[in-house]
């Protein structure tokens, strides 16, 4: 994919197409007059996490409704305003603001800019009416995973870790540890979740986003060492660095995703793989640009992904079984329903 580092600006469009060129050739997509432009948060475009499914919703309006679309990548922290500036030069229709980090900048930006319309991915607004904030209740998908997790595991230790601590990671960690401890409440067998205690709320974090770090390795290896067979790395892309951390062990053990599908994005780790806890930001990207492009008029009140609405949920996996399947859709049923509480 094409991306554009610091503020540099890179428009794609799409032309209109008035005749076929061939007799029995498909229509191109209609352009429609609108542009849908994002700023990415620290870790590139093709982060196979969240910077990366909002890209994939910006190219899918692009390319199935025929809008405008642009893009900043942003290298550092102070990119941010500068891309977000970049954005409103370029007169764009909406601009997504990708990522938590981004809270504070894109929210400067629509009090500047009042008339223009902004999203903010994970993140707020402060009291602007131009800014539509989208979030997803991620403690829900995150219950399915830890009791999958403990289901799964032979040793019943299970670890998970995050990048910073902040909300929109320890949402799944909580999710997590509770969903956890309900498969141990239910089957009386005892299971330690480590890394995250979401009543002291202290665990394991890595301190930013980067990649695949050294640090993130050595958390993973760190609660491998203390019998954990199964880890759930919350800090986007680190499954390199915990398909390592297993291998080097020489113990058995798998991974969960998170974000995306990482079966699917990553598949040279796919046989690691439980299962992905998947925020579906793709889908609320499209969905967002096709109604606004569409004549819907903005919004800033928030969009909040469930596993009601599909905005976020559990990957298939050959690694779970029909039989764990079938409880994992009576916990989705009751979390829906209320009876849940995937917070306690």
């Amino acid at each position: 994919m094409s991306t554009i580092t610091g503020t540099a600006l890179k428009t794609l469009s799409i032309a209109a197409v008035s005749a076929l060129a061939f007799t029995g050739c498909a229509p191109a997509t209609p352009s429609v007059d609108y542009k849908a432009c994002a700023v990415s948060d620290e870790g590139s475009w093709n982060d196979k996490s969240f910077n990366e499914s909002v890209y994939d919703g910006l190219t899918k309006a692009k390319d199935e409704l025929g809008v405008e679309i642009a893009d900043a990548e942003s290298n550092s922290a102070e990119d941010f305003g500068p891309n977000l500036q970049a954005m409103v030069d370029a007169a764009c229709d909406v601009t997504f603001a990708v990522g938590f980090n981004l809270v504070a900048a894109v929210n400067e930006a629509a009090k500047a800019n009042p008339e223009m319309h902004f999203v903010t991915i994970d993140g707020w607004s402060e009291g602007n009416a131009n800014l539509k904030p989208v979030g997803y209740a991620m403690e829900q998908s995150s219950y399915l995973a830890g009791y999958a997790a403990a289901a799964y595991s032979t040793t019943k230790v299970i670890g998970t870790y995050g990048g910073m601590q902040i909300d929109a990671v320890t949402a799944f960690m909580d999710g997590f540890y509770y969903g956890a401890k309900a498969y141990e409440k239910e089957t009386g067998t005892a299971v330690t979740v480590l890394g995250w205690d979401p009543v002291a709320k202290a665990g394991d974090f890595m301190g930013d986003f980067a990649p695949n770090s050294g640090v993130s390795k050595t958390i993973a290896a760190t609660q491998i060492e203390a019998g954990a067979d199964v880890i759930f790395p919350v800090g986007g892309d680190q499954f390199g660095a915990v398909s390592e951390a297993i291998s080097e062990s020489g113990k058995p053990g798998v991974m969960i995703g998170v974000d995306k599908n990482i079966a699917v994005t990553s598949p040279e780790y796919a046989d690691m793989v439980l299962t992905s806890v998947e925020k579906r930001m793709t889908a609320a990207t499209f969905d967002i640009i096709k109604e606004l492009s569409g004549g819907a008029e903005f919004s800033g009140d928030a969009y909040v992904g469930t596993l009601e609405n599909d905005g976020t949920g559990l990957s298939d996996s050959s690694l779970i079984s029909d039989e764990l399947w079938t409880k994992l859709d009576e916990l989705k049923a009751g979390i829906i329903d209320g009876s849940i509480d995937p917070k306690a």
